[in-house]
C-alpha cells in the first residue's frame, strides 16, 4: 500500500488511486480464493480511501464507500483491521463533517462482530458519540461514554496494552476537555485539551490507521476558536498541519483563524491551499465555497 506514504504527505489524489487498485485487487484475492464474505485487506483500504476522499471534501465519495461498508456483514479473518475500519469509517465521516447529533446517535452496522475482543477499536464509537453529545449540550450522555472510554481503557492496561490504552487516554482526555468546556470550566478544559494533543505528538500512528479519527491539536485549535482567541487557535493549526499535511479541517481552520486574527496574507495563503486540495470547482462543502468568497474579496 503506497498509500501509507501519500497519506502522510498529504498527496490525496495519489491516495485515493491506490486505495481504489487496493480495495479492487482485495476483492479479485477474495474470488479468487474462494473467500466466503470478504478479506480483511479490502476494509483496511476502504479506512484509508474514506480518510482520503474526506481531505478532499468529497462527501459523496466518502459516504458511497460508508454506505458499502455498511453492506458488509461477514469478513475474513475477522481481526483488528476489519474491527479498526468498522469503527474509524463512520466515525471520520460524522466527526469531519461536524455531524454532532447523528455522531451523538452512531450505531455499530455489525452487531455481530465480536467487539469484546477489540476495545481500542470499540473506544472509537464511544468517542464519537461523546464528541457528538456534548456539542448537542447531553452532558450526562457524554459523561456516559466518558465512563465507557475510562473503562476500556482500564481493560487494555490490564492487558498490558500499553500502546492501545494511550490512544483511548487521549481520546478520554479529549472528551473530557469538551465537557468541561461546554461546563463553563475554560481552564480545566484548555489544560486537558493541550495534554490530550501533547500526548498524541508523542505517540507514532499505527499502521492500521491514515490517521486519527480526529487530530487532538486540530480540536485544541477548535477549542480556542469556541473561546474567541483566534491567535492560539491558528498557533495550533498550524503545528497540527506540519503532522498532517493538507488536512481539509485544519487548512479550513487555519484560514479562519487566521482571518478572525487579522493576518490576511496567511488567511489567503490557507484559503487558496484549501480550494487547490479540493480541486473540484464544484465542490458543495461549505468551507470551500466560504474559502473562494474570501479570495475573492
Amino acid at each position: 500500500m503506497p498509500s501509507h506514504i501519500f497519506t502522510r504527505l498529504g498527496y490525496w489524489d495519489e491516495c485515493i488511486a491506490s486505495n481504489i487498485a487496493s480495495v479492487s485487487s482485495a476483492q479479485c484475492y477474495a474470488k479468487a480464493v474462494g473467500i466466503k464474505g470478504h478479506w480483511d485487506e479490502e476494509l483496511h483500504g476502504l479506512d484509508y480511501l474514506v480518510y482520503a476522499y474526506l481531505q478532499k471534501g468529497e462527501n459523496d465519495s466518502a459516504k458511497k464507500q460508508w454506505d458499502y461498508l455498511k453492506t458488509i456483514q461477514k469478513v475474513h479473518p475477522e481481526n483488528f483491521k476489519v474491527a479498526y475500519a468498522f469503527a474509524s469509517i463512520p466515525s471520520r465521516f460524522l466527526l469531519e463533517n461536524r455531524l454532532w447529533q447523528k455522531a451523538a446517535d452512531l450505531t455499530v452496522t455489525q452487531p455481530n462482530f465480536p467487539w469484546n475482543n477489540f476495545p481500542w477499536q470499540e473506544a472509537i464509537i464511544h468517542f464519537t458519540r461523546a464528541m457528538g453529545a456534548v456539542h448537542t449540550y447531553n452532558l450526562q450522555s457524554a459523561n456516559d461514554e466518558l465512563k465507557a472510554l475510562n473503562r476500556l481503557q482500564n481493560i487494555l492496561i490490564n492487558q498490558k496494552d500499553t500502546y492501545k490504552a494511550n490512544q483511548v487516554a487521549i481520546q478520554a482526555k479529549t472528551a473530557e476537555a469538551w465537557i468541561n468546556l461546554k461546563a463553563g470550566k475554560h481552564h480545566e478544559a484548555l489544560a486537558l485539551m493541550q495534554l490530550a494533543a501533547d500526548m498524541e505528538d508523542k505517540t507514532e500512528k499505527h499502521p492500521v490507521t491514515p490517521g486519527e479519527v480526529i487530530p487532538a491539536r486540530e480540536l485544541l485549535g477548535d477549542m480556542y476558536m469556541q473561546m474567541n482567541m483566534p491567535h492560539k487557535a491558528l498557533t495550533a493549526y498550524e503545528a497540527d498541519l506540519q503532522k498532517h499535511p493538507n488536512r481539509f479541517n485544519g487548512l479550513f481552520g487555519a484560514g479562519l483563524a487566521a482571518e478572525k486574527a487579522g493576518n490576511k496574507e496567511k488567511a489567503t495563503t490557507y484559503f487558496k491551499q484549501l480550494v487547490h486540495v479540493a480541486g473540484n470547482a464544484e465542490n458543495a462543502r461549505a468551507e470551500v465555497q466560504y474559502s473562494k468568497k474570501m479570495l475573492r474579496q
